[in-house]
């Protein structure tokens, strides 16, 4: 439950440097002085060519961030039906400076005070189109997931019948055991393709998410085996048919 704290975080940050971003790329303002110089810290060169769409990739991947943000801290409040499982404090502090992070790596895509000067209709490109679809579709399963997991809690009623494991079915669950987790692979892919594709430091931000939810998947798939006995044998941890 304590993850709630992670989604306050990134809705307040990342909406902050949305509209940062949102004012620089329509109302021609340049970013706060401070953003500037965490820029020149990250090594972003503040007066670099700009690229193409790279303000308008990075003001939608920002928005989908701030989104799925929304979204996740909406089904901690509202979904999800949480045991009295504890964190670790070091998993916590990590938690709340990736959030605050992940905004800032989006936002250093773009140099910080150049426009490109196009039109809204002429920045939308192919990949853009590509990555919402995916960023839409996988947003869908995983909250069809997470209900199902707070549905094995409550009852028809609403009220929390059990705080304990049950085996979920239905959705992407006849598939793996933690659809959810792969569920935020593939929004973080999508973010990728909507960056362009050949955004180097967004695939290393994916490759993180691969590793991180890949272990939580397996520790997860490994506890239901131990557990339950009649768990389904085809049922993969994480990633269907792998």
């Amino acid at each position: 439950r304590w993850f709630t704290h992670f989604y306050v975080v990134s809705v307040l940050w990342n909406g902050f440097l949305l509209i940062w971003l949102f004012r620089a790329e329509f109302f021609g303002e340049s970013l706060p002085s401070w953003i500037q110089d965490m820029h020149h810290a990250l090594g972003r060169d503040s007066q670099s060519k700009d690229m193409g769409n790279e303000h308008f990739s990075a003001l939608l991947v920002l928005l989908l961030l701030w989104l799925h943000s929304c979204r996740r801290l909406a089904e901690c409040l509202w979904t999800s039906v949480f045991s009295s499982g504890v964190i670790h404090i070091v998993q916590y502090c990590f938690g709340l400076g990736y959030y605050i992070a992940v905004g800032s790596t989006v936002l250093c895509q773009v140099p910080t005070n150049v426009r490109n000067g196009k039109e809204l209709s002429v920045q939308i490109c192919w990949y853009h189109i590509i990555g919402v679809m995916m960023y839409i579709w996988a947003s869908l399963h995983q909250h069809r997931c997470l209900a199902i997991l707070a549905n094995l809690r409550i009852s028809r009623s609403g009220k929390v019948v059990s705080l304990s494991h049950s085996v979920p079915s239905g959705d992407w669950f006849e598939s793996v055991s933690c659809p959810h987790y792969f569920a935020e692979l593939l929004i973080y892919v999508s973010m990728a393709i909507t960056l362009g594709i050949l955004n180097v430091t967004w695939w290393c931000v994916v490759m993180y998410v691969l590793f991180n939810q890949a272990l939580a998947a397996v520790l997860c798939h490994e506890f239901y085996q131990k557990n339950f006995s009649s768990y389904p044998k085809h049922r993969k941890a994480f990633i269907p048919l792998v």
